[in-house]
């Protein structure tokens, strides 16, 4: 049996150029998310390191490491012995060559519950991604914790609700996002708010429609990509934090500041999401005779 209610950390922080310190800190966050209550803990998006995805450099990829790893080992031990979950993202090293943007979901005995590769692959100014990752190959995937059914999907895949949609479908209660965006510096006066209102809808939108909770994990800070003295020229990004969490009628439980590292602590009931897909009867309602078009690229 599931408990009816639990409670999630979201951990907003900063990262240094040392990906050993990111990790301590990462620890010492996760304990203190613990001691406040938080059952779940998600860290954001590629914690360990400061986002190198700002240049294409073949020699980053030393940074990738396997799953299980020294990452998920040092987070499993601290799950095991605090009995909660963690959400971790991981640069994974799958094979020779073979590199993913990997959420690995750790029990509260210290087990792997399993892992979701990010789907959808950006490629944008300073998001030269998919020069590093190979899209997930394991689809949209609920996994069934101590806590209850959750789903993790990563950054991009924010922005697409099929995948919401489809790990909703599976029974997860709560959608996690671990997320690395930010604001370009020369764009940030014309159209910083309204980049960050629409990312904030968007993940709004996902709980609404398909009637869950929704965590949202950023980082926060300027960064250069600047790994152990190695930066990426430019003017680097301006990670806007603004990590949130969100009920299924879209109200913000707990959101973070745009500059400041916090912990969040928000409890999720799942009475209420039964109580609101009982008056928004999104599930009940949707046409899925009419929906085969939907795996088309585009409809000529």
């Amino acid at each position: 049996m599931h408990p009816e209610s639990f409670t999630v950390g979201l951990i907003q922080m900063s990262c240094s150029p040392d990906p050993d310190e990111n990790l301590r800190r990462a620890c010492d966050k996760v304990r203190e998310a613990a001691k406040k209550g938080a059952e779940v803990i998600c860290l954001p998006e590629l914690f360990r390191a400061q986002y190198f995805c700002q240049r294409e450099e073949h020699a980053l990829f030393d940074l990738a490491e396997p799953i299980p790893g020294p990452t998920t080992d040092a987070l499993a031990a601290i799950a095991r012995e605090l009995k909660v979950v963690v959400i971790a993202s991981v640069f994974e090293k799958r094979a020779r060559g073979l590199y993913h943007n990997t959420a690995a979901i750790l029990e509260t005995d210290g087990s792997l519950k399993g892992i979701y590769r990010k789907m959808h692959i950006p490629d944008d100014p300073l998001y030269y991604e998919k020069f590093y990752f190979t899209p997930g190959d394991l689809g949209f995937k609920a996994f069934d914790t101590t806590f209850g059914s959750l789903g993790t999907l990563v950054c991009w895949d924010q922005w697409y609700p099929e995948g919401a949609r489809l790990t909703a479908l599976q029974g997860a209660n709560i959608l996690f996002y671990p997320t690395a965006i930010g604001w370009h510096p020369d764009e940030k006066a014309e159209f910083g708010v309204a980049q960050h209102d629409a990312w904030r809808t968007m993940q709004r939108a996902h709980a609404i429609a398909n009637g869950v909770f929704v965590g949202v994990v950023n980082r926060v800070g300027h960064e250069f990509g600047d790994i152990r003295g190695n930066r990426a020229q430019g003017k680097g990004l301006e990670f806007w934090g603004g990590s949130f969490l969100c009920d299924p009628f879209g109200r913000i439980i707990a959101e973070a500041s745009h500059d400041k590292e916090e912990i969040l602590i928000g409890k999720c009931d799942l009475k209420l999401l039964e109580e609101t897909r009982r008056n928004w009867p999104f599930l009940r309602d949707r046409r899925i005779d009419s929906y085969g078009d939907i795996t088309k690229r585009f409809i000529d």
